[in-house]
């Protein structure tokens, strides 16, 4: 009842989950099944070698018959260094010396709500925003607190580390929020929102750009028939909702490499 809108698609099974114990859940599963997870290990480099692919992990070489590189904002990058360094070797084409898309970043900034009653039971999702997101949505987090965003906040396209980018969330962003929640929920009152954190999308476009593929507004995996290196593939734009993704996208990998 606190919702102004013209019509809704209500969604009785959509919610929120504990992302870490998923997470843990899916850890174990891999394990049983003999995986093992390797913590604090740089990947610094990588070659084709035939049918192989080499990787450099903190200095040391290691033979893989596939890598599958799904390292969020860095994909692009840990890619890129495997490619020019394989493209330098006569096995692999020059014609594929690009390959693969490169990522820009969207910073996507939230407010929590506060000193008003928590208005709703379930997530509320606006349309889609034309610059790049689902819109300033409303969500519930375990607690029970309501969160609103994230927004699009692109960064400039010259930026190539994740890591330069500055994750404070600018207060003065709270004026645009109010004005995108109050299309949906009117009675938000001033000063109830506060800064609270952000996270950065990794986008294969970005608005600077003239000519956009529509192509590369969804995930994008590049296998060796993009990029022409034997058994190395590479996840990128994998965005919200990859969490919601990540167990079809695994079974679709799985796929790929049998």
């Amino acid at each position: 009842p606190n919702i102004k809108c013209t019509g809704a698609v209500y969604s009785p099974s959509t919610g929120i989950i504990d992302s870490h114990s998923f997470m843990q859940s899916v850890l174990a599963e891999a394990e049983e099944h003999g995986a093992t997870l390797a913590l604090n290990c740089r990947v610094e480099g990588g070659r084709s070698a035939g049918p192989y692919v080499i990787l450099t992990v903190d200095g040391e070489e290691m033979v893989c018959d596939n890598v599958i590189i799904c390292a969020g904002l860095h994909s692009h990058k840990i890619a890129s260094d495997i490619l020019s360094q394989s493209n330098q070797q006569s096995s692999v084409s020059k014609q594929n010396e690009v390959g693969i898309p490169r990522q820009y970043y969207a910073k996507g900034n939230y407010f929590t709500l506060q000193n008003q009653r928590q208005p709703f039971s379930r997530l509320v999702y606006p349309l889609p925003d034309p610059r790049g997101g689902l819109g300033v949505h409303a969500t519930i987090d375990l607690s029970g607190s309501t969160k609103f965003g994230p927004d699009v906040e692109w960064i400039d396209d010259a930026v190539i580390n994740p890591h330069d980018i500055d994750m404070n969330v600018d207060p003065n962003r709270a004026k645009s929020f109010y004005a995108a929640i109050r299309k949906y929920w009117p009675d938000l009152n001033d000063d109830n929102l506060v800064a609270d954190y952000s996270g950065i999308r990794p986008k294969l476009w970005h608005p600077s750009q003239t000519n956009i593929d529509n192509a590369l507004k969804d995930f994008f995996i590049a296998t060796p028939n993009h990029h022409g290196v034997q058994g190395l593939h590479v996840l990128l734009g994998i965005e919200s909702p990859g969490l919601t993704s990540s167990l079809a996208i695994g079974n679709h990998m799985a796929k790929i490499i049998d």
